[in-house]
């Protein structure tokens, strides 16, 4: 039995690119997923593919695609129970989610994640960064979640919520504190600007 999956959370719209899959745009000769699944990779035993659509255009990365149970676009938390459900089938009690946008995400994410909730005693852990003006940055797409939520979570989604903190901060929720120096390892491409960005962290910091 496996006791923790990772699943890449790729459903979005992608509305500020122009719509399609921007995890298949290029960067610094390869793609934003196949950077994320190099990423994730040596962190988790086994991934999945959270996408919605035609999942043969995913075919070459050889990974499980599971779609949203919940119709409409919910959001990242449809995506999150999505994984939930293919890990309980998988005989899981934990799930990893990283989005497939951000390709710097930190090599210890996995293990600073599991080590924070278990110390803390909470089935849910988040990332987050300084920030100079909130005080901190949340990255609730970069989480650990138990797997025995998501019944709960389904309910959630089926009454309407769709803001991960509305649903994960009142079941208790580890924050995980990340450097930000020397770039933002959760910088994330929105725009056709933020991939000229990324190119540049790409040839500045090695990446």
């Amino acid at each position: 039995m496996t006791e923790i999956l990772g699943v890449i959370l790729a459903g979005g719209l992608s509305r500020r690119m122009g719509g399609g899959d921007k995890s298949l745009l290029p960067l610094g000769g390869q793609d934003l997923l196949g950077r994320v699944i190099a990423r994730l990779e040596p962190q988790v035993p086994h991934m999945a593919l959270n996408a919605n659509g035609d999942p043969a255009r995913f075919t070459q990365y050889g990974l499980p695609v599971i779609a949203d149970s919940i119709t409409g676009f919910a959001g990242p938390l449809a995506g999150v129970l999505a994984g939930l459900d293919w890990a309980a089938d998988q005989g899981a009690s934990k799930l990893i989610t990283v989005a497939a946008d951000t390709p710097f995400f930190p090599p210890d994410l996995v293990t600073r994640l599991l080590e924070t909730a278990a110390t803390q005693n909470t089935p849910l852990a988040m990332a987050v960064t300084p920030d100079p003006e909130r005080g901190q940055a949340r990255h609730p797409t970069f989480g650990l979640w138990s797997v025995g939520l998501r019944e709960d979570l389904r309910t959630a989604l089926q009454d309407g919520v769709r803001k991960v903190v509305q649903w994960s901060g009142p079941h208790g929720c580890a924050k995980v504190l990340f450097d930000a120096a020397p770039f933002d390892p959760f910088f994330n491409v929105n725009t056709p600007q933020d991939m000229l960005a990324a190119e540049q962290m790409v040839q500045e910091f090695d990446l």
